[in-house]
Order: structure tokens, then sequence, then C-alpha cells
């Protein structure tokens, strides 16, 4: 494997969700833990998350949100199909169970998805080089497609495809987030052919279910960044994946570094939610910036960099 160059981008997510998520994740970026973000642009500080990005020139793309808080389509914040009774999206399991009984209208999740383009657009003078899902909500049925037809109206080049190696053998993740997760999983693949026909692109290895929250910690990064590189490079060459020994392997860790959140400050419109309240977003932003984890990548060849270095 000492032949093989790994770019590694890592995402910090949720950037623009609230102030203080914001200062951890540009001080994590400085520290040169994160080498990209993801902006929720109908969070409630996006606009302040866009001047630092810019202030700070940290690489930025969208994370694009159906499933909390509120849209930022006009047309779409009274009488749509992506509310519910309270007038706000249906939530991360709510999303899913509205779409599998047909309630969602396709239509509106395109004319929002195109919304957030340009919101981002405006935000930060420029569109997306990637956009993905905020709770992966891009890789669902129907969604997919419509994802992908954005993405393709745009020119956005690339995208997240949530498949971990490894993740099966990760005992330590309760059984009903790993319920969610293989769900999850099952998507993506069911994705991969829609992605593909459409020209979009992701990286080859992805991480980031394993080692979310309380599950972090430097170990656990380098055991599931050694373990998806070891599978990765064992597959089979194929014309499109030449003999791995030549040639440089791109992984994705995704993570979501910041302080917690203060109600009611914060979230995308109903105030922020349990996971950016505790303790693990900064349990994250400790481990991301501790040195022995820098000095790892530079042992091992690894170069941060981000979606539009690819």
């Amino acid at each position: 494997l000492r032949m093989l160059q790994v770019k590694l981008i890592v995402t910090g997510d949720d950037f623009g969700y609230c102030p203080r998520r914001n200062q951890g994740i540009v001080d994590c970026f400085l520290a040169g833990a994160i080498s990209n973000v993801s902006l929720l642009v109908n969070g409630s500080a996006a606009a302040d998350a866009a001047k630092l990005a810019r202030r700070y020139n940290i690489p930025i793309g969208l994370h694009a949100n159906l499933s909390e808080g509120s849209p930022v389509c006009e047309e779409l914040k009274t009488n749509s199909s992506l509310l519910n009774q309270d007038g706000f999206f249906h939530g991360k399991m709510g999303f899913r169970t509205a779409l599998s009984k047909g309630l969602l209208n396709m239509s509106e999740v395109k004319q929002e998805l195109k919304a957030q383009v340009e919101l981002f657009r405006e935000l930060t003078g420029h569109l997306p080089p990637h956009m993905d899902g905020h709770q992966h909500i891009h890789v669902l049925p129907e969604v997919r497609h419509v994802f992908a037809e954005v993405l393709g109206e745009y020119g956005i080049k690339y995208t997240r495809v949530p498949i971990e190696p490894g993740l099966h053998n990760c005992d330590w993740i309760p059984p009903a987030l790993m319920d969610f997760y293989l769900g999850v999983e099952e998507d993506s693949f069911n994705t991969v052919d829609v992605f593909t026909r459409h020209g979009i692109r992701w990286p080859d290895i992805y991480i980031g279910l394993s080692t979310m929250g309380k599950n972090m910690s430097v170990s656990n990064i380098w055991s599931a960044i050694d373990t998806a590189i070891v599978e990765f490079t064992s597959k089979a060459p194929s014309p499109t994946h030449p003999a791995p020994q030549s040639r440089i392997v791109t992984i994705e860790l995704m993570v979501h570094p910041g302080y917690p959140s203060v109600p009611p400050i914060g979230g995308c419109g109903e105030g922020p939610d349990n996971f950016s309240q505790s303790w693990e977003r900064l349990h994250e932003l400790q481990t991301l910036i501790k040195p022995e984890l820098q000095s790892h990548y530079k042992t091992r060849n690894i170069q941060l960099c981000s979606f539009k270095d690819l």
C-alpha cells in the first residue's frame, strides 16, 4: 500500500446550522483537521457560514435539506407535500415514511432542491462543486432521480454515496441505528446506477457512519480508513478502475464537529436538535484536531483536499 497515494476529503457537515457549529467548523479547518464543508442553506446561520467560508477560503458545497426545518422556496412554505401539519419538513424518519406512502410530490422536491442551489449561489457567489443530502435523503427512491437531474442541470459533478466498508462489523453501533444505516446502505447501492448514468462522480470510499459522535476516536478513524483501503485495493482491476498500485485513492470522511448548540439559537427553523446540543459535537471537534491524527496522515501519504482538488 506504500505506493498508494490517498486523497482524503474531510467534510464538516451542517455548516450554517448555528453560530456555535460554524465556529467549531472554522476552528477545525484552521487547525488543518477538516478540508471541506457542506452548507445547510436553510440553517439559521447560513449567511454567516458563507461569509466565514469566504474569509478563510474554506471549500464549500451544498448539504441539500428536505427533512429538517423549513423550505427555502417561498411557494413551498405553505401548502406543500414536503411539510407536516406544523408547517415544517417531515423529519429524518417522517420524510422516509411520507415517501414510502407516495405522499411526496417529486416536482416539489425538484423545486426545493433547485431553490437551495440558487440560494447557495446567492450566498457564496458560486455554484456548489459538490452536493449531498442532509440525513442521506438524496439516495432515497424517487428522490435519487430528481437529485441527479438537478445536479445535471447545474453541472454539479460530485456527490456522496454513503456505502461504508466494514460497517457490518461495527458492533458498537446500537441495533436501531444500525437498522437505519443498513437502510441508507441499501438505498445507496440502488442509487449507484442512477448517478452513474447521469455522469455524477463521488469518491472511491466513504466513511462516517461508524465514526459519528461518541464513537469517534483516532484509532476508530484509522481502522476505518485502513479497512476501506485494504478492501478497495483488493478488488480486481477493471477498465474503469485500473490496477490500484499506481493510482490515487479518494476517500470522503463525513464529520460533524462543533460547539454544542444552545437553544433557542440554531436549527433550520425549529430550533436545534438533540445531537446538536449534545457533547458529541465537541467530542468530534476535539478528536479531529488531535496532533496524532494529523501526523498519522503525513506518515501514510494521505493528503487532505476538497472536491475541487480531485
